[in-house]
């Protein structure tokens, strides 16, 4: 029997995301710069496919040569004459959807495997009873040979992502371990250069010596240099150019085009910037285009693209490609507009000194947007960009929430939400209703990106030895001492907490925002007073602890490892809510009315403001002190020791874990529309469902379809030495 958690259920939620009215709204010029901006991100989430796994772009080529000939309607009596039931037909439709929702064969929350809910031999029968395969044999069977094996595999390491034995990945190549990345990290810093873009490649050692390529994405393929690095290492290392290269060929080209429809300067240079960076795999041209991009205050038309996020790089240094473009809610917008006015107000309400905090709280826009386009492997509620540390220190950012993604993501029913008592159940559940159409449920959001990830400073002493804090006289609050350590040179937060520096920023994000909800002035903000505003604290407490014992679905026993930043982070709060005691917190295990293993957890709402604010603010002092003075040493021990899974203690959480997995509801995909030139700029919407996720998908690459096809074969043909495996010629 395979375990269930490497299925995605046929009743899995399925939700079109709905932008009909913001891109009314928009002008003609408006709608051709949104076209082409999203067609970029298209392009270039593509990517993600070659960023996930070895077989992940074999397989998205695989289902759209079946789709593009047979819709999924005329696909399904093929599926009958090759055997199929019903139920065994509508799994594959699901595990399309999947695989395009999550760009990839592992699922963006959570990092894992999923494979077809049924036999593999139908699956064949149902490949070769398909038109694609009528039409050219050869090639189809060529194709399922060279991803057959891996599309059904669940070898242990194969289970998850992870940096060597943990799972798999292909930001390395497959003979990496943490020493390799740590080693390329540092010969990283020495030359200044951003891990962003790169992805490491370890080859045969030459001369005795170890060989690496950092290989950059860009489009240009030219230019290659060896460096020899640190003598004492005894290896060395390449940069090339050109991964990815028709890739982002095809975003450098639709950034050009939308900048002929741009608004104004500041939006024209950005793009200038970007497709330089793209081009090029300039990561320095990729933050003075986010440099432009912060200063286009205010724009109808929102959009951010480039390797962004690295969560699911194992070692947390390179991003992930994202791009999005989304409509302005201007009604929202205006209630995060006054977050960011009492901005200045509420940072000295944080609980750590002055020090501690920039010496100047750069104003951003923070907007709530109706998603247009999201490519990717998964659509956030919210964002808080760009990532670098030096502009986010000195120059700013900008928060976005996103509005109709919150609209559907967040809609459940009450019976699936686990581990609660029924008066809790209840107020939850019509919390949800009441917050899906109103701001409510925008408070810990707007909290979380805004304050959360905008707040804090890090100690840094440059390349000349100044520092951009008074070292004599600034004292760490916890042990009363001198700072003893800070950021050098190009030292970053990614580059030196690497493996738990995106769980920890994610925590300290949260914690701030569980601590200033508590704050009257900015539940006011939000339109709450009194007794409204109170079960707004109470149900985001609530709430926060519940996502703490559902994050146990994350964590890998096997390995001792978490799979999802964001629920690694939930869980570490539940533990520093559960210490603080007092009955703050119960968590205690039952049996439910099934008959089988069941949980329950209870907030006291009478102690939120007491016990539950000392904790918070005792230990999100710790981390933004930690974070600040660049105490790696500290870090890891306070985090890891937090995020431990034990069957010892108060609470067996390695039996708990089990009961999660027993009663974990699958996570939610979305249907997004497409744009297409026909005159004028048109809005192609499709059903919230599997085939309405397939099509959207089939039609997005319709005009160059074959092309891009092709050349996403060729691009994984050339990884394929590197992940230790062959591909067929196909």
């Amino acid at each position: 029997m395979v375990d269930s958690q490497y299925f995605l259920p046929n009743d899995i939620g399925i939700s079109a995301l709905d932008c009909t009215e913001a891109f009314r709204l928009l002008s003609p010029r408006e709608k051709l710069y949104a076209h082409y901006l999203s067609r970029s991100a298209w392009y270039g989430g593509l990517a993600v496919l070659l960023q996930t796994s070895p077989e992940s772009a074999s397989i998205f080529v695989l289902l759209q040569r079946l789709f593009r000939k047979q819709p999924a309607a005329q696909l399904e009596s093929m599926a009958t004459a090759a055997g199929l039931s019903p139920e065994e037909y509508q799994a594959f439709l699901v595990y399309a959807a999947g695989l395009y929702a999550n760009m990839g064969n592992y699922k963006s929350f959570g990092d894992t495997k999923f494979i077809p809910n049924l036999p593999k031999e139908k699956l064949k029968a149902l490949v070769w009873q398909s038109q694609a395969f009528q039409d050219s044999p050869s090639e189809m069977e060529a194709l399922w040979d060279s991803c057959s094996t891996l599309l059904f595999s669940l070898e242990d390491q194969q289970k998850q992502l992870g940096l060597g034995d943990k799972g798999v990945t292909t930001y390395f190549s497959g003979n990496c371990c943490l020493e390799d990345a740590e080693l390329a990290q540092k010969f990283l810093d020495s030359k200044n250069l951003s891990a962003y873009n790169t992805r490491l490649f370890k080859n045969k050692s030459e001369e005795g010596k170890a060989s690496y390529e950092v290989r950059l994405a860009s489009a240009v393929q030219k230019g290659e240099s060896a460096m020899s690095f640190l003598k004492s290492y005894d290896c060395v290392f390449m940069v090339s150019r050109g991964d990815y290269a028709y890739l982002m060929k095809k975003v450098s080209e639709n950034l050009e085009k939308a900048k002929n429809h741009a608004a104004n300067e500041n939006q024209k240079r950005m793009l200038e910037e970007y497709a330089q960076s793209f081009t090029f795999g300039s990561i320095e041209a990729h933050k003075e285009g986010s440099r432009f991009w912060i200063k286009d205050k205010g724009p109808i038309v929102e959009s951010y693209i480039g390797f962004i996020e690295s969560y699911r790089d194992p070692f947390g240094s390179r991003g992930e490609f994202e791009g999005f473009v989304a409509v302005v809610n201007k009604a929202m917008s205006e209630r995060f507009a006054k977050l960011v006015s009492s901005a200045e107000v509420l940072l000295p309400e944080l609980p750590w000194p002055k020090d501690f905090e920039k010496d100047r709280f750069l104003l951003p826009d923070f907007t709530s947007l109706d998603v247009l386009t999201f490519a990717g492997s998964g659509i956030p509620a919210g964002i808080n960009i760009p990532n670098y540390d030096d502009i986010r220190q000195s120059e700013g950012f900008k928060n976005v929430s996103l509005g109709n993604v919150l609209a559907v993501a967040y809609a459940t029913q009450k019976d699936k939400l686990t581990f609660l008592d029924e008066e809790d159940k209840s107020d939850l559940f019509q919390f949800l209703q009441w917050s899906l159409s109103g701001p409510s449920f925008e408070v810990q959001v707007g909290l979380h990106e805004l304050l959360g990830h905008g707040s804090g400073k890090l100690f840094v002493q440059d390349e000349k030895g100044n520092f951009n804090f008074e070292q004599d006289n600034v004292r760490n609050p916890e042990t009363g001492e001198q700072i003893t350590t800070w950021y050098k040179g190009n030292e970053t937060w990614d580059s030196k907490f690497s493996t738990i520096s995106c769980s920890y920023e994610e925590c300290r994000a949260e914690c701030v925002g569980l601590y200033l909800c508590l704050n009257k002035h900015v539940l006011s903000i939000f339109g709450h007073e009194d007794e409204d505003a109170k079960e707004v604290v109470y149900i985001n407490w609530l709430n926060m602890v519940r996502a703490g014992l559902l994050g146990l679905e994350f964590f890998t026993p096997e390995s001792k490892s978490w799979r999802q930043a964001h629920m690694q982070a939930r869980f570490v709060i539940l533990r520093v809510l559960l210490e603080a005691g007092e009955g703050l917190v119960n968590l205690k295990e039952s049996t439910g009315k099934d008959g089988r293993p069941d949980a329950l957890i209870t907030l006291d709402r009478s102690k939120v403001h007491t016990v539950g604010k000392a904790a918070i603010e005792r230990f999100l002092c710790k981390l933004q002190v930690i974070k600040s003075t660049a105490d790696v040493e500290g870090g890891r021990a306070l985090y890891e020791g937090y995020s431990a899974v034990s069957d010892t203690g108060s609470h067996n959480f390695l039996r708990l874990r089990e009961t999660v997995l027993l009663r974990k509801e699958a996570r939610k995909m979305f249907v997004q529309a497409n744009t297409r030139v026909k005159g004028h700029v048109e809005l192609v919407e499709y059903e919230g469902s599997a085939a309405g996720l397939i099509r959207s998908f089939t039609e997005r690459f319709a005009d160059d379809a074959e092309e891009v096809e092709a050349h996403l074969l060729e691009l994984n043909k050339r990884d394929a030495p590197c992940c230790g495996r062959s591909l067929k010629s196909v």
